[in-house]
């Protein structure tokens, strides 16, 4: 995971080289070139001043080689915001119809690797939960279909920023180390987290 020691922002600024490339494994998600228009990032943790980390343990050695079993892609939009909600929920539909995700409603945890499920719509969190600072909702994509559903919703996503996370049962690590973004990064609550060992999901 030395790629993700250090902080990457590319800005795609010629239409010709928008072929979105992952390479994907236990190594971790790279984003090689992102779509035109697009504004990929990953997070600095080692940069990032001690007072913003709000860690609430130490973070366990066991995870610097967890693997990735599965993956989440959030949408975060403003819910004070009718016609922001509106085209968020339009976005949503479209994913849900193109990827024939219709009353494929998640059973899991929202934390829970899940390794071998299907893709599944988890319900929208209508305000701030969780992690997140601001209205969301997510889906979960097994590591086979993670390439084709981040090309398609970095492409689709429009005014709305994108946060793709991996699962591996460090959450810690997966919402702060080993995350990307399309679009605008938010903060995230990092003190939240009660899971922080390969394989761990929350009960």
């Amino acid at each position: 995971k030395q790629w993700y020691q250090r902080r990457v922002a590319i800005t795609a600024g010629d239409c010709t080289m928008s072929l979105l490339s992952l390479l994907l494994g236990t190594t971790g998600l790279l984003l090689l070139a992102p779509p035109c228009a697009a504004h990929y990032t990953t997070h600095d943790w080692n940069a990032m001043p001690a007072s913003n980390r709000l860690l609430s343990s130490p973070v366990n050695p066991s995870c610097a080689d967890a693997e990735f079993l599965s993956y989440h892609i959030h949408v975060l939009f403003w819910q004070q915001s009718p016609p922001h909600v509106a085209g968020a929920m339009h976005l949503r539909n479209h994913f849900i119809t193109h990827f024939e995700l219709l009353d494929r409603n998640c059973t899991i945890e929202a934390g829970d690797p899940a390794p071998g499920h299907d893709m599944c719509v988890f319900e929208v969190d209508w305000e701030p939960a969780g992690p997140f600072t601001t209205a969301q909702y997510s889906f979960f994509i097994p590591p086979d279909l993670l390439e084709q559903t981040t090309a398609w919703m970095i492409q689709n996503r429009g005014i709305y920023d994108v946060y793709i996370h991996p699962n591996t049962g460090c959450e810690l690590q997966d919402h702060t180390l080993w995350y990307t973004v399309s679009g605008n990064k938010w903060p995230v609550d990092g003190s939240i987290f009660t899971c922080d060992y390969p394989g761990c999901h929350p009960t």
